[in-house]
């Protein structure tokens, strides 16, 4: 089946921006959209925003799914590697000016988990004491009481995202980025 993009494609758009509100920020409309594009821009959407914690763990073993580095990605079949790529991307953009790292780590997480992460998003070394000083200086988190002791004896606190912090923040006129090289 053959969806005509200049006459379905805006109540595609309408239809995708409804579905996902909150994190659809745009969807290009392809000119002549095949039931399978349409599929693979949903497909697309749900996995650029796909919480880490939301994910069926017994589904994902049965299937057969598993997390792979980007950086060690096989070769993947179709124009998935194209996706991948793109929603990197759009990533990235939306990472330098929202907290979007937030939404993908666990309530509770360490300065480190949270600069692997942003170091991931960027695809780059970040200096530890420039995010460190960057992130705290925001006083977007919250130090908590517990630490985490897996990966040093001396362990590292845990901190936590306080949304109502960031809405402050923004209010008087800053504005989110932690890309600082």
């Amino acid at each position: 089946m053959l969806f005509n993009g200049k006459e379905n494609g805006p109540k595609v758009k309408e239809w995708v921006i409804k579905m996902e509100e909150e994190i659809v920020e745009k969807v290009d409309t392809v000119k002549d959209m095949t039931e399978s594009h349409l599929s693979r821009i949903m497909d697309e959407v749900k996995a650029k925003y796909e919480k880490i914690k939301d994910i069926d763990k017994d589904l994902a073993i049965s299937n057969g799914a598993h997390w792979q580095s980007l950086n060690r990605l096989p070769k993947l079949i179709f124009d998935h590697s194209s996706m991948v790529e793109r929603a990197l991307k759009d990533l990235t953009v939306q990472a330098r000016i929202k907290p979007v790292g937030f939404e993908l780590l666990p309530s509770k997480f360490t300065l480190v988990q949270l600069l692997d992460l942003y170091s991931a998003i960027y695809r780059k070394q970040i200096d530890k004491r420039n995010f460190r000083k960057k992130i705290l200086s925001m006083d977007i988190l919250e130090k908590l009481d517990e630490k985490e002791k897996e990966t040093s004896k001396k362990g590292a606190y845990y901190y936590r995202f306080i949304k109502s912090r960031y809405n402050k923040f923004i209010k008087n006129g800053f504005y989110f980025n932690l890309d600082v090289g």
